[in-house]
């Protein structure tokens, strides 16, 4: 027998629901980080797997379209580790540069706060130190990413492989009145996917080319890398923009003289960015995940929270992946219009209220 319960015994029930569910996704984040890029990754690939297995036997082809995906990042760090290569070329000229600046700081220190240089020389040797832990938990979560980084190709073959089989078992866990609605909810996933990928990936390039392009007319040396590492920055909500604009500041500062150049720097990545955020994102990418800009923040700090950058790049797919749930199953519907970015005309409890005062006065 169905018992509605009241609200003030449902609320803690789905509270430490929620709280659970967060520690464990917490906890065994190790093992769901790689999974989850691993997934989006064998949904990516999926259209090129399908179409070399009409040619070649599922794990030939599960393997060309890997190969070409690896091919294609192999790639992209061979064209970065040639643009680092030309920035060690002006290794020397940039130190030379970044002593001269430092003594004129320390100059500039001492004059304007009474800082001795034995001083300031103590602060940073304390401040070294004091980062020396720091240091050692970035270089332990690289190492673990790296981990993550092995393990991924291999869930991805796996998961491509497999496909029919979870596919078959997402189907056979519910009722066969249910099945045209999960049909319905793998397929809208799966293209929600696929075009946010994609999109991002069209996004992220044409804002590398716009950012070499804004650079290599200012004359920054090494123009190109830093355009491509500041549009892959871009990809990080808040914290990726602001590095993105610094690293060519701060180029412009250690090789060139003055500082009209900074200035124009910080003129045209703005420029770049309000191009990024009105036109590209929009068009390209926020039209493929209808999710608002509120929810849109705030799920990516929960996911920075949560799983740190990897959650911040999950965030997004994840939760356009539960407004496709939602809109489906008629409890959650309200759920849904709320992830959703379509702003009503009117309020509905106000026109409730115009109703039903019409039909009292009729």
């Amino acid at each position: 027998m169905n018992k509605d319960y009241p609200f003030y015994i449902k609320a803690p029930i789905i509270l430490l629901g929620l709280v659970i569910t967060v520690y464990i996704l917490y906890v065994i984040q190790d093992i769901l980080v790689p999974l989850a890029f691993a997934t989006l990754i064998a949904i990516l690939l999926n259209p090129l797997a399908t179409r070399l297995e009409r040619i070649f036997p599922k794990i030939v082809s599960i393997s060309i379209s890997m190969l070409i995906a690896v091919v294609v990042i192999v790639l992209l760090f061979y064209f970065l580790s040639s643009q680092v290569a030309h920035f060690f070329d002006d290794l020397d000229a940039i130190k030379l540069k970044l002593s001269q600046l430092f003594h004129t700081t320390q100059q500039w220190l001492q004059t304007q706060f009474g800082l001795s240089s034995k001083k300031q020389v103590q602060m940073l040797n304390d401040a070294a130190n004091s980062s020396k832990a720091m240091l050692g938990q970035t270089l332990s979560g690289v190492l673990g990413m790296l981990s993550v980084v092995l393990l991924i190709p291999v869930y991805t073959f796996l998961i491509m492989l497999y496909k029919t089989l979870i596919l078959n078992f997402l189907f056979e866990v519910f009722s066969e009145e249910n099945q045209s609605k999960v049909m319905e909810i793998i397929a809208e996933t799966k293209a929600a996917i696929q075009s946010y990928i994609v999109g991002l990936l069209i996004e992220t390039s044409i804002v590398a080319v716009m950012n070499s392009a804004a650079l290599l007319i200012l004359g920054v040396p090494n123009a190109i890398l830093i355009g491509v590492i500041g549009a892959i920055l871009n990809l990080l909500p808040y914290i990726g923009g602001i590095i993105a604009i610094a690293l060519p500041v701060l180029m412009a500062t250690v090789t060139l003289d003055g500082f009209t150049t900074q200035l124009l720097i910080i003129a045209a990545y703005t420029l770049i960015q309000f191009i990024d955020n009105n036109i590209l994102v929009p068009r390209i990418v926020s039209s493929k995940v209808q999710i608002n800009a509120l929810i849109s923040i705030v799920i990516v700090l929960m996911g920075a929270a949560l799983w740190g950058v990897s959650g911040m790049f999950l965030s997004i797919p994840f939760i356009a992946v539960l407004k496709i749930v939602f809109d489906r199953i008629d409890g959650l519907k309200p759920w849904g219009k709320l992830l959703g970015d379509s702003i009503p005309t009117e309020h509905m409890g106000q026109f409730k209220r115009f109703r039903k005062r019409k039909v009292v006065a009729q």
